[in-house]
């Protein structure tokens, strides 16, 4: 399970140190794809492929299921850690998710998400904004 929040640099060269405390979890291999609300999303192997099989069940007649797909397979690539537990995120991706410096990294329970951490503050203090009435909106789901 992943969880916290930490801030990380893009290098010159597009490498971002992952924090020590998700790179057991993650593997020395996982895949890292465009997620929500231009963020990133990094899945460990072994949860990959639990959503590759939830997104490949989607009905492909269904336009927007095929636009999803598209979106997200898309973009996916395997990231390795290296010696010094950095992955080196491709060009697409960097931008995508606007990431020229300063990224803050989350723990999301099954992945983790790469911010720029100027749309992840304007992103959080809007959330934070409606944080009970979003609540409220998921007591259906037991939480």
């Amino acid at each position: 399970m992943f969880m916290g929040e930490y801030r990380h640099n893009v290098d010159a060269k597009g490498r971002l140190i992952v924090p020590a405390k998700f790179r057991e979890n993650l593997g020395s291999t996982f895949v890292l794809t465009r997620g929500l609300d231009q963020c990133l999303f990094g899945y460990p192997m072994d949860e990959w492929k639990v959503i590759e099989e939830k997104i490949k069940s989607l009905p492909m007649t269904k336009k927007d299921a095929r636009a999803f797909a598209r979106f997200f397979f898309s973009g996916a690539t395997e990231c390795e850690l290296d010696k010094q537990g950095r992955i080196n995120i491709p060009s697409t991706l960097l931008q995508y998710g606007q990431l020229e410096k300063e990224c803050v990294i989350l723990g999301v329970s099954n992945r983790i998400e790469i911010w720029n951490r100027e749309i992840w503050e304007s992103y959080f203090a809007e959330s934070e904004e409606s944080f009970a009435e979003i609540a409220e909106n998921l007591i259906d789901f037991d939480l």
